[in-house]
């Protein structure tokens, strides 16, 4: 049955998990203007992220995976999860001290889309998903995705923690 909601999280899903792909094939591939695994790897290493290819790629897959799945409707809350992890990472390595607003690269983008993640994962991927097609039923219990939520974030702790950032 067609309902409003269900287009809701249609396009929620459609313009998240799009953003996010995008942003993960920048990364990975160049493509949209991004910089590829070299340049991004670059940039990482800056943050202290060393060696910074092996965690350009890791958050590179990370978007793009996330992105895709979240995008397809596929996996159940594995693609929010991804996006709140890789989002985590990007706040207390890149825009935390830099404010809230995007405009001056704060930590209101990746917030928004910590948020939109949580909720497609709690509301569910809806009708028009391939979970739905294929009668898939993965990750979608709210105790399962809280826990799988608390890895992301322990996940994305530990990433935080192992940066080495140049003394000035």
């Amino acid at each position: 049955m067609v309902t409003g909601a269900s287009v809701g999280v249609l396009i929620a899903r459609l313009l998240l998990g799009g953003a996010l792909y995008a942003h993960g094939a920048q990364k990975l591939f160049g493509w949209f203007g991004g910089h590829g695994i070299a340049g991004t790897g670059g940039f990482f290493e800056q943050l202290g992220f060393r060696p910074g290819a092996l965690f350009a790629a890791a958050a590179g897959l990370g978007e793009l995976l996330g992105g895709l799945l979240t995008l397809l409707g596929l996996g159940g809350a594995v693609g929010p999860v991804l996006i709140v992890l890789v989002m985590l990472v990007a706040i207390f390595t890149v825009h935390i001290d830099k404010g809230f607003f995007a405009s001056g690269n704060g930590w209101e983008l990746p917030a928004m889309n910590i948020a939109a993640a949580l909720g497609i994962a709690f509301v569910g991927n809806g009708a028009y998903s391939l979970d739905r097609v294929f009668a898939l039923n993965f990750l979608t219990d709210p105790r399962e995705i809280w826990i799988a939520f608390g890895c992301a974030v322990v996940v994305a702790f530990l990433n935080t923690i192992v940066r080495r950032p140049q003394r000035s």
